[in-house]
């Protein structure tokens, strides 16, 4: 088994090719694992797809990964992790709602993971993907990594939560890196555009009361967990988003003008209060300007679509 010291240990030449863990593979993780199938270098690592779901394990498999069944919720699932991997992609999020109880700012599940990979062998790097919602509103104003968090929400704080622990992990050795992600979108993603809400006639807010809003495509989302993976400084966390600085209801008019669909209603925040869940106020609540260049600068990221004008025509 590969030594303490070394997670490729002193194996022979034909064991020694990297792995790759993938923990929550999802529509961003299969992107992921396309691109190491079809990319540069395709089939030099090993990927394995930690789930969950038995039924999933055929899907995965035939992605070229190799499945590891296993529960977040479940400490006791998660020890078969220790060791099997040299890199960690960490995309599944906390729990939700009233799944911790009385520790409801907790996400237990960043924490299980990372005290299974300390049983053995630590990876190289582990990324995690966090939210933008841990700067909490902002007002607007562009937003480096360096900025203080402020989760204003029960989700954002389980977000943070889960960054200290990855961040505590960091200090152990592994080559720790957050990424903090807005909205990702795409047109061959489930949910992935606003056309949907489009269609319901779903209001958005009057200029004066409107909020900056961020996103990234979930292609150049895929590649950047990748970059991450390798070149991420140590303890860094990294803003994931396109150069795209817009208003949300401008958004929706720019979606609504190139699906030929109407533009959505604009009311005052007073009227929005009474339509809307309170999932999308929460979002309609927060303004900020995100600074992408600690992306660009040290992942050496080129986004494919840097404009979010250019991923909805994609």
């Amino acid at each position: 088994m590969p030594s303490n010291q070394n997670p490729l240990g002193a194996l022979p030449a034909r064991f020694r090719r990297e792995r790759l863990l993938i923990v929550g593979c999802g529509d961003v993780g299969q992107r992921v694992l396309r691109n190491l199938q079809t990319g540069p270098g395709a089939g030099r690592m090993q990927v394995l797809a930690l789930t969950s779901s038995a039924g999933r394990v055929a899907g995965l498999r035939a992605q070229g990964a190799k499945p590891l069944l296993g529960n977040l919720d479940d400490m006791g699932t998660l020890r078969r992790l220790s060791g099997v991997a040299t890199r960690v992609l960490h995309l599944a999020p906390p729990p939700g709602e009233g799944a911790g109880g009385d520790a409801w700012w907790r996400d237990p599940r960043t924490v299980g993971l990372a005290r299974a990979l300390r049983l053995r062998s630590l990876p190289v790097s582990l990324v995690y993907a966090s939210t933008t919602g841990v700067y909490g509103d902002c007002r607007g104003a562009l937003v480096p990594e360096t900025r203080a968090v402020a989760p204003a929400t029960p989700r954002a704080q389980r977000r943070v939560n889960a960054e200290r622990a990855v961040r505590h992990l960091g200090r152990t050795g592994v080559r720790a890196n957050v990424l903090r992600i807005p909205g990702i979108y795409a047109p061959d993603r489930e949910g992935g555009t606003p056309e949907a809400r489009l269609r319901r006639g779903t209001p958005v807010l009057v200029p004066e009361d409107d909020v900056f809003t961020n996103h990234i495509h979930a292609d150049d989302l895929a590649r950047a967990c990748m970059a991450a993976l390798w070149k991420g400084r140590p303890q860094r966390a990294y803003n994931l988003c396109d150069s795209t600085h817009m208003k949300m209801g401008d958004y929706f008019d720019l979606a609504a003008d190139l699906y030929g669909l109407p533009r959505p209603p604009r009311v005052p925040r007073s009227a929005a209060q009474e339509q809307l869940s309170l999932m999308l106020l929460s979002f309609m609540s927060e303004s900020r300007r995100l600074d992408n260049q600690r992306m660009v600068r040290e992942l050496g990221v080129r986004l494919l679509y840097p404009s979010v004008a250019e991923g909805l025509r994609a």
